[in-house]
């Protein structure tokens, strides 16, 4: 670890200290657990939490929701803003379609899709609404940013549509889809469980938030809280390991040919 890695988790981990001070005092002068809960009041109840039977199950149903509603997400956004981003026609059509899903207040899509769907598939469905656009906008601006040139030249060249895209497309959007996809992701974890605090199904981790505030467990609300920041940043450190891992690869691939020589 070199100095200016270690004097930056230095500096992160003085953060969390600070905050978490701030936590304890304010719990201490308003000297009510039931509005909050110092922070070891908080930890005992996440240390009850992760040792129930359920708890496994109701990470399996959020994340099961997060990772289906992001897959839908990536497949139609991402198509769907390549098509438009070569048919204004498309990008007519479906104009509207952004606006109401830009423009509709996050409750509003939930409250609505509980009446027409089943607990279990509202979160899906909500997500999908919010994260769609992002991917589908960042997607779309990457096809215009791609040079007219380079599609003369494949054209010169004889590329077919398939290839077209394959060796021109899909390398020249790599930032947008990227882009997109983390932006989406990070609101898909939080949609998916606002979702969950509303309808309640029988498993997940905003299901376990709401019967915790029903019952004024509120050191118990801040557990279930906190596993969803860490589900939050569990997902974005794994997709940025993802990313890395083809260049990893490309790296140890090249120290070995190196070693083997």
């Amino acid at each position: 670890m070199n100095r200016s890695t270690w004097i930056t988790n230095l500096i992160t981990a003085l953060s969390v200290l600070i905050l978490l001070g701030i936590w304890q005092i304010g719990a201490v002068l308003l000297d009510a657990g039931v509005i909050l809960p110092t922070p070891g009041t908080t930890f005992s109840a996440l240390a009850r939490v992760v040792q129930q039977k359920p708890f496994s199950l109701n990470i399996f149903a959020t994340v099961s929701r997060a990772l289906q509603s992001f897959l839908i997400i990536f497949l139609v956004g991402g198509l769907l803003g390549i098509l438009s981003g070569y048919s204004r026609s498309l990008h007519a059509f479906l104009v509207p379609l952004l606006v109401i899903c830009k423009a509709t207040p996050v409750m509003s899509v939930i409250l609505l899709a509980f009446i027409w769907f089943s607990s279990g598939t509202v979160p899906l469905f909500s997500a999908f609404l919010m994260g769609f656009p992002v991917m589908f906008i960042q997607v779309e601006q990457g096809v215009k940013l791609i040079s007219p040139r380079l599609h003369e030249m494949t054209v010169a060249y004889g590329f077919t549509p398939l290839r077209r895209l394959i060796h021109l497309v899909i390398p020249s959007l790599t930032p947008s889809i990227i882009t997109g996809a983390k932006a989406s992701l990070s609101m898909v974890w939080k949609v998916v469980i606002a979702a969950e605090v509303l309808t309640v199904p029988r498993y997940g981790v905003g299901s376990r938030m709401q019967m915790a505030q029903v019952n004024l467990e509120t050191a118990e609300v801040l557990a279930w809280t906190l596993i969803a920041i860490l589900l939050t940043a569990l997902g974005d450190l794994i997709f940025l390991s993802l990313l890395e891992l083809p260049r990893k690869l490309r790296a140890r691939r090249s120290e070995f040919l190196e070693a083997v020589r």
